[in-house]
């Protein structure tokens, strides 16, 4: 069995569960109607089972390889790339000013989400240079959009991010690429990046690389910090790529899964580069690329985690041992809480996603704060839920799981990354329970409100699944007091089982409008009660952890670890 996109799903999370028409309502994405929408997602999905997952096994058996210092690609990514930016689907959210077509990032999510489980590898580089054209709408001079945007979004060119430094990962303050100042306006960039997904390829005209890199009078840490484009050839004045530029490829790392995905080592060598936004304020232009980037990695482990289910299930529909193993108790359970999970972290995905529409549309502050609340929860969540479904898929698959020609493997080692990127899951988690928290907690509890009005409603048609649901956004509303009133070290202490906690309430909160929206009985309502009976009191456990702050943590001294 191949990989089929879950394109149902959608449709009834985008008309039941997160609607879309509040989103389609508005001035800016008026396009966004229902019979477009349906018709983008039955392409992207046909685009994703025809073309794309076939090319995942070729991906992790051939990986990219350096030659002659150019990056050689996977067996078919050339044609499936070809096909992704032929089609438009580089495009879908970018300003139609540039060429692309201005859709929700709600339906990007989507479409995100179906590639990176047929082929996370190669879904990799479209996701960067989305984030790339974002940056450079947001923070480029007009002519840097002018000259890049076009290209990029026609899929002609392909963007990457350069933070991370061997000395400088989660710490960026601490990189030491430096830029100079040369006498035409442009920028010398001299130093070396490492984990650079796609830092380059063969199936594109030219790589553009936003670096991060300080100029000499730049202060210390992150408010020194500059950003430069930095393409790998020089364009002249129509955008046709020109003389190679100062900077190569050094290496590939050899990694634990997403093989066909080039990580690379970069090295700068006075390489010319191009000032993106304002000198010493790189961070800022930097974080809309990655903030763009933390809500489609976790709807990147959303896709493995549903092509791992849906391996795991044809598995044990046909593996016999006393009958088909699919009618087993422990499997029965290991299926339904995959499936269980990745519809809540695909309905909280795609929440974040409207949030973050609703709030350019209409530059609503509210908006703009629940968006930036549930970033971090869709992408720590998304991320942790694909790791714990493909383990479980693996699990289900039994010694088989751990023989690769199954494939159930390939899936757990290609999420693996997905908690590591754009900051990890303990940083989404610190970012919640600090700079999201600044408000004193209000986002979140308006967020609350929500899920306990809904259950109120609810009482009278599913009361035992709409108490459950309410009792836990109540207990997660005091935890968010305590953790208010909390020093920032103990809140940073508890901030992953806080933030775990916090998705397993929003998760049963889908769950329940699910099945309030299939009548109250049938699959959505069995399958709410199972998340809601087993899978939502672990939020109690998650809680307790996250209110006893860091006293026992650094009581237990290096030393102590050690003996």
């Amino acid at each position: 069995m191949t990989y089929r996109a879950p394109l149902g799903e959608y449709q009834f999370i985008l008309n039941h569960v997160v609607p879309l028409a509040p989103v389609a309502g508005t001035e800016r994405f008026a396009e966004a109607q229902p019979d477009m929408v349906d018709a983008v997602l039955t392409e992207a999905a046909r685009l994703c089972d025809e073309v794309l997952a076939p090319l995942n096994r070729a991906g992790d058996l051939t990986p990219a390889r350096l030659e002659n210092g150019v990056v050689r690609s996977s067996p078919g990514f050339k044609d499936g790339f070809r096909a992704i930016a032929d089609g438009g689907w580089v495009a879908l959210a970018a300003s139609p000013e540039f060429g692309g077509m201005g859709l929700p990032q709600a339906v990007n999510s989507v479409v995100g989400e179906m590639m990176a489980g047929a082929c996370l590898s190669l879904q990799l580089n479209p996701l960067l240079t989305q984030g790339q054209i974002e940056a450079l709408d947001h923070h480029a001079s007009d002519e840097i959009k002018a000259l890049y945007l076009p290209k990029l979004i026609s899929g002609e060119w392909s963007g990457t991010m350069n933070l991370t430094e061997p000395q400088a990962g989660s710490d960026v303050g601490a990189l030491r690429t430096k830029a100079e100042r040369n006498d035409d306006g442009t920028y010398a960039i001299t130093g070396q990046k490492i984990f650079i997904t796609w830092g380059d390829c063969d199936f594109v005209q030219n790589v553009c690389h936003l670096v991060l890199a300080r100029l000499p009078d730049g202060g210390e840490g992150t408010k020194g910090i500059s950003l430069f484009m930095v393409p790998k050839f020089l364009p002249d004045g129509e955008g046709k790529p020109g003389p190679a530029n100062s900077l190569k490829v050094v290496s590939l790392e050899h990694k634990l899964g997403i093989h066909g995905s080039p990580t690379c080592v970069m090295s700068y060598e006075g390489a010319t580069g191009w000032l993106v936004g304002e000198e010493h304020k790189g961070m800022a232009a930097m974080f809309t690329m990655m903030n763009a980037a933390r809500l489609a990695v976790g709807m990147q482990g959303v896709g493995v985690a549903e092509a791992a289910f849906q391996k795991a299930l044809a598995y044990a529909n046909e593996r016999q041992q006393m009958g088909a193993i699919i009618n087993h108790p422990d499997v029965r359970r290991m299926l339904s809480t995959m499936k269980a999970e990745v519809f809540a972290a695909r309905a909280i995905g795609l929440v974040c996603a409207v949030a973050l529409d609703m709030a350019r549309a209409t530059g609503s502050a509210e908006w703009q704060a629940r968006a930036a609340l549930l970033t971090p929860i869709a992408k720590g969540y998304g991320t942790d839920a694909g790791c714990r479904v493909a383990e479980t898929g693996v699990q289900v698959h039994g010694g088989m799981g751990f023989i690769e020609e199954t494939g159930a493997a390939q899936l757990y080692r290609d999420v693996r990354i997905t908690p590591i990127y754009e900051g990890t899951n303990g940083i989404q988690a610190m970012d919640l329970v600090g700079r999201k928290m600044s408000d004193g907690g209000e986002a979140a509890q308006r967020l609350l409100d929500e899920v306990e009005a809904d259950a109120e409603a609810a009482r009278s048609r599913l009361p035992d699944l709409a108490g459950a649901v309410w009792a836990a956004a109540e207990a997660q509303r005091e935890a968010t007091e305590a953790l208010v009133a909390q020093g920032m070290l103990d809140r940073f202490a508890g901030a992953a089982p806080y933030l775990h906690a916090f998705a397993l309430v929003l998760g049963g909160h889908f769950h329940l409008r699910a099945a309030l929206a299939e009548g109250g009985a049938g699959p959505r309502t069995t399958l709410a009660k199972i998340f809601i009976t087993r899978l939502l009191p672990r939020h109690a456990a998650l809680l307790a952890e996250a209110r006893e702050g860091s006293e026992d943590l650094y009581a237990l001294s290096p030393e102590d670890l050690a003996s």
